[in-house]
């Protein structure tokens, strides 16, 4: 199962970003501060969208085929999880080393800018539509905090996340890009949640 949702994980991706052509080197302290910084942006976006909703508000959707703010954080949440666990630890960091002449940069940049625009719009993988599987919208934004911890804890604490490079959803990625593709696609998800605040027919409490 884990295999089939990166699998469609990487369809996804692939769709937002197209493919990356990169060319790798050792991951370097600002590096590292930019990914923690960038995670908690993101986590401050993902705080801020969803701060005091009512009941009504979380499970509010703008139309039959469109998600709910409470449906959107549960995605966010369990995708965190998958990327993290799945595409970083268990598959790009158990690859071999890559090319040392890697343009990173130029990955990077691609990452943080596709992925969060909402002009390309594509259909989430199976295993990351949302089921209600936290319970309740606060569970999913409990989750997605100590998710997004232990996030931190992981790039702060491993080397080599631009030793490393597999297979991921955008072509070749070390596990660096990796982490910037779990800020990213929060990012991009709190746009989606502010989209469905901007509706009309939102409740006002």
């Amino acid at each position: 199962m884990r295999n089939q949702s990166l699998k469609c994980l990487a369809i996804v991706a692939l769709a937002i970003t197209g493919s990356i052509a990169v060319h790798a080197q050792e991951l370097s302290q600002a590096e590292k501060d930019h990914a923690i910084q960038y995670l908690e942006s993101t986590k401050k976006q993902v705080l801020d969208a969803t701060k005091g909703l009512s009941e009504a508000q979380w499970n509010f959707k703008p139309a039959p085929d469109r998600w709910s703010c409470a449906q959107v954080m549960e995605h966010i949440a369990a995708a965190e999880d998958l990327i993290r666990d799945g595409l970083v630890k268990q598959q790009i960091m158990a690859s071999p080393a890559g090319d040392s002449t890697r343009d990173v940069k130029s990955a990077d940049a691609t990452i943080e800018a596709r992925v969060p625009d909402r002009s390309h719009k594509v259909q989430a993988p199976e295993p990351l539509v949302p089921t209600n599987r936290y319970g309740t919208p606060e569970a999913s934004l409990k989750h997605f905090l100590e998710s997004r911890e232990a996030t931190e804890q992981y790039v702060t604490s491993t080397p080599g996340l631009r030793a490393h490079v597999g297979d991921g959803p955008a072509g070749k990625m070390d596990g660096y890009e990796g982490i910037l593709l779990i800020a990213a696609h929060s990012e991009r998800h709190v746009k989606q949640i502010l989209e469905v605040k901007a509706d009309p027919n939102f409740p006002k409490s």
